[in-house]
């Protein structure tokens, strides 16, 4: 049994629990709540702003802390937090994110990716920042994960919203982690993505040239 239905996305749905804890399950069957869950345990080890997991015993199911707060583009849209202090604030967590250590000894170079780092997955709690929704997580590049969260910055900000170019300005102001081979990859990556619509792949050659143009 589930609680009441809190919140959805493109690809899950989160359901209460209790004052504690919240149940996110996915729709599609596409992640593996077990390796989300393992991901975030990770990166809390090392300190990163991470929620609690706790296991569900089924692998669409991931049971994780409950925040409270607005997230970063709530408080974006309302005018509680300005373009530059929001593109600062993703900036420092990737910074910080990619300081923690990969999870494979046999690949040293690599470190931790989010791959979906934007205001929607930032929540902005009491305790400070807390990062969510990791369930495109992996071990690569950095270059990789600055240049997807800058090109779905970008391509909202080609699109409908388009205070999101400051917010990608402070992100890149100083873009020395993003690489050409990163960009091309998030680019890829975004265009194959199935939770996209058309509109949002057509949008990806002006995302990519703001990009290109603000690094």
């Amino acid at each position: 049994m589930t609680g009441r239905l809190l919140g959805s996305g493109r690809s899950a749905d989160v359901y209460e629990i209790d004052g504690t804890w919240v149940l996110r399950r996915v729709r599609d069957g596409r992640v593996d709540a077990a390796a989300e869950g393992a991901v975030m345990t990770h990166v809390r080890l090392h300190g990163y702003p991470a929620p609690r997991v706790r296991p569900s015993g089924s692998p669409t199911d991931l049971v994780m802390e409950r925040l409270s707060g607005p997230t970063l583009l709530a408080a974006l849209l309302a005018g509680e937090t300005g373009p530059a202090e929001g593109g600062a604030l993703l900036a420092a967590l990737l910074r910080r994110l990619h300081a923690v250590p990969g999870r494979d000894p046999a690949r040293p170079g690599t470190r931790v990716l989010h791959l979906d780092l934007h205001p929607g997955n930032v929540m902005l709690t009491p305790d400070g920042p807390r990062v969510i929704d990791w369930t495109e997580a992996e071990d690569g590049p950095p270059g990789l994960d600055w240049a997807m969260s800058a090109v779905i910055l970008a391509q909202v900000a080609v699109g409908e919203l388009p205070m999101a170019r400051d917010l990608l300005a402070a992100l890149l102001a100083d873009p020395g982690e993003l690489t050409d081979e990163g960009l091309a990859e998030a680019l890829r990556r975004r265009a194959a993505n199935p939770t996209m619509s058309r509109r949002e792949v057509e949008l990806l050659p002006a995302a990519e040239r703001l990009v290109r143009t603000l690094r």
